[in-house]
């Protein structure tokens, strides 16, 4: 499924990730939990192909495909979806008209037949009835005036919709209250199967606690450090990150 081997990458000269290496097998959800810094996001944004970081080395394999040969819409393509942690704002596009581009842009590079007007919303609306996603949502702007969880939310709406084959949710807990957090979690585990792979960052135990983890590695210094099952999240909750930023060093 993805194999990352020996990836180092770097921002403005910085380097952020260093030498690491991390393999999540199909129909596995594997977390990474690790302090502010340790290089979580940037990781997340470089195997998706956000411009702006440079990977020096290493290797970034989805499916036997090398990604970083790749742009980022044609990783999309191949079936890589990343759930960002602050969903954009997208003044004047629809909601509606983003998830309907973005459904058939793919289906377009997959060779597939872009669905009808009709076919569409019924997809759309199935899909939002189970995860509170109301018809006012879908005719606003983008993400434009909603809450941190309606963009949660909407985000988790275009995954259930795309059906990647490898997701990453980047830190998606963040800024939701326990209800969102529930809804959210419920469309992430509706799509759990033999056949797709996840790879969910977070700070926190709590959105382990929802979205169950195979495994759990812990990440500094822009590396794992350790890997585990999902007892070893209870363990970062009660003792912290500190011994293993003291490895990491």
């Amino acid at each position: 499924m993805l194999e990352i081997k020996n990836l180092h990458a770097e921002i403005a000269g910085k380097t952020i990730i260093d030498g690491l290496t991390l393999t999540v097998r199909s129909g596995e959800v594997a977390a990474i939990m690790g302090p502010n810094g340790s290089g979580k996001s940037t990781l997340s944004y470089v195997i998706s192909g956000r411009p702006g970081y440079e990977v020096t080395g290493g290797e970034v394999w989805l499916n036997g495909q090398n990604l970083l040969d790749l742009p980022a819409h044609e990783r999309a393509a191949k079936g890589l979806f990343l759930a960002f942690q602050y969903p954009l704002e997208i003044p004047g596009v629809t909601t509606m008209t983003f998830l309907k581009a973005a459904l058939n842009s793919q289906r377009k590079l997959r060779g597939e037949a872009e669905l009808s007007t009709p076919d569409f919303m019924k997809k759309v609306r199935a899909a939002a009835a189970t995860l509170g996603v109301k018809d006012d949502m879908l005719r606003r702007a983008l993400n434009v005036g909603f809450s941190g969880g309606e963009k949660k939310r909407l985000e988790i709406l275009q995954m259930v919709l795309l059906e990647p084959a490898f997701g990453i949710l980047d830190e998606t807990d963040s800024g939701l209250d326990i209800d969102a957090l529930r809804i959210v979690s419920q469309g992430v585990n509706s799509l759990r199967s033999k056949e797709r792979g996840f790879l969910v960052i977070t700070h926190y135990q709590r959105l382990l606690d929802h979205i169950v983890p195979d495994t759990v590695h812990v990440m500094a210094k822009g590396r794992i450090v350790k890997t585990g099952g999902p007892e070893l999240a209870h363990e970062l909750e009660r003792n912290g990150y500190r011994d293993y930023v003291a490895a990491a060093e």
